[in-house]
């Protein structure tokens, strides 16, 4: 589900815990998840419904003024079914991993993982992580330029790295987390 930047801010405020949308089946399901940039929405049910079911308490409840308001809206036009998504919004797990300083035992198994990843592909993540740190909040295609890659696939590399919480992306480029410096420097 795609949201506008100011439903992602009600969202954070509390304000918005629905969303209505029509799909040809349902693309959301019970128990999933979804990465936002205000946090990770956990989906708690989902049905179809019909359009003259939704209530303007709902409405409001999905960022809309009123059902009106809502299926004036061109996304609600057409046939597919309409779909009721209920979700809560918790922490991105991946900051409070970013912001924690591995145990000895949780290094061991981080640095086991990054040498496997070294030795299966094309991809030395310490060398991302190196170049990250000496370069903070610069441009990806730079960084990517930096080693020789197209930045599509330094881009697909550093994901790898954000989801382990060693690096973090910023406005422009990305930079070492508080977890990846001290990988890079359990590392040296």
């Amino acid at each position: 589900m795609r949201f506008r930047v100011e439903t992602l801010k009600r969202i954070a405020a509390g304000e918005v815990t629905l969303a209505f949308r029509r799909w040809p089946v349902s693309r959301a399901k019970p128990g999933g998840r979804q990465r936002t940039g205000v946090g990770e929405l956990h989906i708690d049910d989902v049905r179809e419904v019909s359009p003259s079911d939704v209530t303007d308490a709902e409405a409001r409840k999905a960022g809309y003024a009123s059902t009106d308001a809502m299926f004036a809206e061109p996304v609600f036009d057409g046939d597919d079914p309409l779909w009721r998504i209920a979700f809560t919004l918790h922490e991105d797990p991946r900051v409070k991993l970013r912001n924690s300083v591995p145990s000895q035992t949780e290094m061991d198994d981080i640095l086991a993982a990054l040498d496997a990843k070294a030795s299966r592909a094309d991809f030395d993540p310490f060398a991302y992580l190196r170049l990250i740190g000496d370069h903070p909040a610069t441009r990806a295609p730079d960084l990517a330029a930096g080693l020789g890659l197209e930045t599509k696939v330094f881009k697909r590399q550093v994901r790898q790295l954000k989801e382990m919480g060693l690096t973090e992306s910023l406005r422009v480029g990305y930079r070492l987390s508080r977890r990846g410096e001290a990988v890079l420097a359990a590392r040296s």
